[in-house]
């Protein structure tokens, strides 16, 4: 059997969600929900849950599963719900992988591992180990800024021979050769990076997955069906649009403390409330996030 279409597999305009909180840190499954239909309205066909965005470093498997079954009631009909399953150690991560696939996970993402910075072998093993636990696709995560270990080459190549491996999702900051490496692979790419979101599609990447599609989803379906229509002025006034976005929830560097203050805002969380060691957006960033805010929704 040939392997899964990556646009089937994962989506094209794919939020990487954060998981709200009560004000008391308990999981907000009602406003999971909640934001996730609003998302998938606005043009998401897929959602990555427990994703760093969504915490995954201070949420806890029981949290991660009711939250996966939680989002796949909410539009698991409509967009293809992935899980992350990533650890630097192999076992947690295959546990988490099995767990999110009995949650009703359709897809997985799965990033390198990080801290321990093993060998591009010992890259490859964790990749494959963790693809091997379930039947579900895989997105393979390379983020080296955040692991401290690119995903070379040979790994790139011998992780892709893996029958559920259908993707990386690239943010490594070089889409010229991230979208190289999909070719010489065979893999499908996804943008990982929202400032160069345009920039992927344009050299072959088939969709994103966004933090600023918390706020701008709706710029980012137009672009992405725009590159995918020939259609590059259409796409570049969707990524002139929604930079302010970009600027305000990425550059401060505290993507996952904007994208949740940003639902918030918009009335689709409770609370913005996050676990150490997040912390609240300072006023002013909160400003600058308000006034981005504003002007897209002024166009």
């Amino acid at each position: 059997m040939g392997r899964m279409d990556a646009r089937t597999a994962f989506g094209t305009v794919i939020p990487a969600m954060v998981t709200p909180f009560h004000a008391d840190g308990s999981l907000d499954l009602a406003s999971a929900q909640r934001l996730a239909d609003h998302l998938v309205t606005e043009g998401c066909d897929g959602i990555v849950v427990s994703g760093t965005t969504g915490e995954s470093p201070t949420t806890h498997g029981p949290e991660k599963a009711d939250l996966v079954r939680a989002v796949v009631e909410a539009v698991g009909g409509r967009a293809r719900v992935i899980a992350g399953a990533g650890s630097n150690d192999t076992a947690h991560a295959v546990c988490m992988a099995e767990a999110a696939a009995q949650a009703g996970a359709q897809a997985l993402l799965v990033v390198s591992p990080y801290y321990n910075r093993p060998s591009q072998d010992g890259v490859a093993a964790h990749i494959e180990t963790i693809a091997s636990a379930t039947d579900l696709p895989v997105m393979v995560y390379d983020i080296p800024g955040r692991t401290g270990v690119a995903i070379g080459p040979e790994c790139s190549a011998r992780i892709a021979r893996h029958p559920n491996v259908v993707a990386f999702k690239d943010a490594t900051g070089n889409p010229v050769a991230g979208c190289r490496r999909g070719r010489e692979t065979g893999m499908a790419v996804f943008s990982g990076d929202d400032a160069l979101n345009l920039t992927f599609l344009t050299h072959g990447a088939v969709g994103v997955v966004s933090v600023v599609a918390h706020a701008g989803a709706r710029q980012y379906r137009r672009m992405v069906d725009a590159v995918a229509a020939s259609d590059l002025a259409a796409a570049l006034d969707a990524h002139n649009a929604v930079m302010p976005l970009v600027d305000a929830i990425m550059g401060a560097g505290q993507g996952a403390v904007l994208a949740k203050l940003a639902a918030f805002e918009q009335g689709l969380i409770s609370t913005p409330t996050l676990r150490l060691p997040l912390v609240p957006a300072t006023a002013a960033q909160r400003e600058a996030l308000l006034r981005a805010m504003e002007a897209v929704r002024a166009l």
